[in-house]
């Protein structure tokens, strides 16, 4: 009976470890840049006009924005640097 406890309980340690590991993926870190920052060097971009999408994504913002000349710019912001990729 005692093995099959501990069984199930290192099971379930292993689904909510994978659990949290794929959660890390979906949500900025805690020391992270904050969104407000990524935005405003967006916004000082040569030619920018506006922005059209954000997106977080496998560890990084995307944001879609477009310059006064139409152009359409994707680019990817490293979260915790607030570096471009």
């Amino acid at each position: 009976m005692l093995k099959i406890v501990s069984a199930a309980a290192v099971t379930g340690l292993l689904i909510a470890g994978s659990a949290y590991a794929q959660d890390a993926n979906r949500v900025p870190p805690p020391d992270g840049k904050k969104l407000s920052e990524i935005i405003s060097k967006v916004e000082q971009r040569d030619g920018f006009r506006y922005i059209s999408d954000v997106d977080w994504d496998d560890g990084a913002y995307e944001v879609t924005y477009y310059t006064t000349d139409k152009a359409k710019v994707e680019i990817r912001f490293d979260a915790v640097t607030g570096e471009p990729k």
